[in-house]
């Protein structure tokens, strides 16, 4: 220090201190000459002393003047040393890079006017020190003083030029600093940040694009920025650096898919328009880059699919498209369980366009990788049963169809059957509501008569009495309806002559018997009306109630359908169809006089003629009632199930293989079980209250408006597609 007061007087020492900052001025162009003399004469040991002099006792005093005046002189300093500054930059610039954070604003702006000068004049020897100056000048676009932004901004363009024509500049060691500034979320540091980002990305030698995984996420960031200058700034980066990749024979895929990802998910809608896009893009140029990653990006493709935005909607149905239409091998990572799992994730997501696509997924997945998909089973088959309460038909749909594919092995179709009966049993609105829609479609995909089947072995063994009543009720009513079903009726009415249909006939008759109703129309459907009319001379007081009557009414009705039209035309040979006559007026008896059942079935019984349009002919009776002809059966002759009278044949054993009377005694027995089921249950009731209140007692005038209401014909609207009116 001595030897610098030796060599800078002393008044220009009092002046670089002044608070006038012409003095201050005119004493650094005096430093400036005499480090220039030094520099001539080779002295450094003096001119590092006349450096220190300058650092310590001026940047570093407590006095502001004396800080700016030292500034002026290290800035004064390096112009005198020319091509000699270099060697002392290591002294010169700290002092200067610690001022940037100085108290005083006009510091401050003069550490920026300082380090400009020295960076003109050593240019890309200072290359060394940019981390500290980025560091310094991204929190100094941020200053609360203007000038000290104005002067920032000045020395940024600067430092930019040096660094774009220097070819020391080190990449590797400056994204660290670049990604943990990427997060800050003042406006001018972000507008700082992408103008570096494009800068370097603009020079040939510096390869920003494969160190973008590190910044990528920032730039997204940026997107949802509150002013539309960095936004577009931001988009304007991302859509350079997306054409860079499209240009580019190596990127890494992998990194920036995760980024991506997470992106698309964003709360922003310009964010996630742009990051679906970006994945679009990934998913036509990643290849197998893409494959670990398949399950993340199709996590992020689905819910796209039901965005409220049009572009990101049209945009990540094509990419969706792009990746199912990909055929990866799992032995190469496709991971089937993760595709599984982000699917079955989304089968709960409340958009109805989003769970279709996760049903695609897992039916595509089905196709190709079969023994796979099937190991994940048990993850998977709750969701695809609780599915199946779906409220969209398209859905369902979609389900039963996956359902159905799983079902092609007979174990698996054996546990859907199951666990379906097992879900209309807990969830009675589930066979209310999609009954129908779900045997009927199943029936399509899986053969009718091996659906009914099971459905009937399973039934046979149901503990629960009334889920079986109800359950065997919409079976019979889906069977009697159903388009899809025509070939089970046209089996059934063969159910004499054909030994399938024979096998049909007792295989649905085991479950047919928890249903009165339903056993009565089995047996119409397949021409057994000897057995009809001993079936309903079989039923006692407690089997014909109001739930009894209720199905007998959509009998009748259904008897005036296209799907009975065959039985109408027996009608017209009552002399072959005797047994038809008798239950038909069995029913009859059945039913309360003022009801519109009766009065649908007594009138087309008066159609009956009272002669036959067959070969034979029956004795015309004086009445003029059909009825009358079964008196004529006394005698040797009998009448076989089918009406032809045969003398020989004794109707009690068993006719065509079907052994009547045993099914008769399996249908008693059940209705046994079923009549002291009831009883238990009345019993609970009955414990449950101490006294019958007056809403426990129905009055008999009460009970005819019951049935009244009961057989008035059923509304056409309040029930959808799929529906069932038990």
């Amino acid at each position: 220090m001595a030897d610098a007061l030796t060599v800078i007087p002393a008044g220009v020492l009092r002046n670089l201190a002044d608070k006038l900052y012409e003095k201050r001025k005119n004493a650094a162009l005096e430093i400036e000459g005499i480090v220039k003399q030094l520099t001539v004469a080779g002295d450094h040991d003096k001119i590092t002393a006349v450096i220190n002099l300058l650092t310590t006792e001026f940047t570093y005093s407590p006095q502001a003047n004396h800080r700016k005046g030292g500034l002026i002189g290290l800035a004064a300093a390096t112009v005198g040393l020319t091509s000699e500054a270099a060697q002392h930059l290591e002294q010169i610039v700290p002092p200067v890079l610690n001022s940037f954070s100085d108290q005083d604003s006009r510091v401050r702006y003069y550490a920026c006017e300082a380090l400009y000068n020295i960076a003109k004049v050593v240019r890309g020897d200072f290359i060394i020190f940019f981390n500290q100056i980025f560091d310094a000048l991204c929190k100094l676009s941020a200053d609360s003083d203007a000038n000290v932004q104005s002067a920032a901004h000045l020395l940024d363009r600067l430092v930019k030029d040096i660094v774009t024509e220097s070819d020391q500049f080190s990449i590797e060691e400056f994204i660290p600093l670049l990604r943990e500034r990427m997060n800050v979320l003042n406006p001018y540091v972000r507008q700082f940040l992408v103008g570096w980002i494009t800068v370097l990305d603009s020079v040939p030698d510096i390869d920003m694009l494969g160190f973008l995984p590190d910044f990528l996420d920032g730039l997204f960031n940026m997107l949802s920025d509150s002013s539309h200058e960095i936004r577009q700034q931001a988009d304007s980066a991302l859509s350079e650096f997306l054409q860079e990749i499209k240009n580019s024979p190596s990127v890494d895929y992998g990194r920036m898919a995760e980024i991506l990802v997470q992106r698309a998910a964003s709360p922003d809608e310009f964010t996630r328009l742009t990051a679906i896009t970006w994945i679009n893009e990934f998913v036509k140029l990643g290849g197998d880059q893409l494959v670990p990653y398949y399950a993340d990006i199709l996590g992020a493709i689905l819910p796209c699919i039901s965005d409220k935005e049009e572009k990101i909607r049209v945009v990540a149905r094509e990419t969706n498209e792009e990746l199912r239409a990909i055929k990866a091998d799992p032995a190469e990572g496709f991971d089937v369980g993760a595709i599984l799992s982000i699917a079955r994730r989304q089968l709960s997501s409340e958009w109805e366009a989003t769970r279709i696509e996760a049903l695609h997924w897992i039916s595509n997945l089905l196709n190709r990788h079969r023994p796979e998909v099937l190991t994940y089973l048990n993850d998977i088959f709750d969701t695809l049963l609780e599915a199946l309460s779906d409220s969209s038909d398209q859905v369902v749909l979609l389900v039963l169809e996956v359902h159905a594919c799983i079902a092609k092995d007979p174990q698996h179709f054996r546990q859907l059957v199951v666990f379906l009966v097992h879900n209309f049993r807990v969830d009675n609105s589930l066979l209310e509501k999609r009954g129908a829609l779900i045997i009927r479609r199943l029936c399509v995909l899986l053969d009718a008569e091996r659906v009914y089947r099971e459905l009937s072995t399973i039934l046979e063994g149901e503990s629960d009495l009334d889920f079986a009543s109800i359950m065997v009720q919409a079976l019979n009513l889906i069977l009697l309806t159903s388009s899809e079903l025509s070939g089970l009726r046209d089996l059934l009415k063969q159910s004499l002559v054909n030994p399938s249909g024979k096998d049909l006939f007792v295989s649905l008759y085991a479950s047919w018997c928890h249903s009165p109703m339903a056993i009565i129309s089995l047996c119409l459907l397949s021409q057994t009306y000897q057995h009809a009319s001993t079936v309903i001379q079989s039923l006692v007081e407690e089997d014909i109630n109001v739930k009894f009557l209720v199905q007998l009414d959509k009998l009748i009705r259904l008897l005036e359908t296209p799907i009975f039209a065959y039985l109408r035309l027996q009608l017209l040979e009552p002399g072959r169809h005797m047994w038809l006559l008798k239950a038909l007026y069995g029913l009859l008896m059945l039913l309360p006089q003022q009801s519109a059942a009766f009065r649908i079935l007594r009138t087309r019984l008066k159609t009956v003629p009272t002669y036959s349009f067959g070969g034979e002919q029956p004795r015309r009776t004086s009445s003029g009632n059909p009825y009358q002809i079964l008196q004529h059966m006394s005698g040797g002759s009998q009448v076989t199930e089918d009406g032809d009278i045969n003398p020989n044949q004794d109707s009690k054993f068993s006719h065509h293989g079907i052994n009547f009377t045993a099914r008769l005694q399996q249908f008693e027995q059940m209705q046994q079980q079923h009549r002291q089921h009831s009883k238990v249950q009345a019993q609970l009731r009955s414990n449950s209250t101490s006294s019958p209140t007056q809403q426990d007692v129905q009055r008999p005038e009460e009970l005819s408006q019951t049935s009244s209401d009961v057989n008035r014909p059923p509304s056409r609207s309040g029930k959808g597609p799929g529906q069932l009116q038990l």
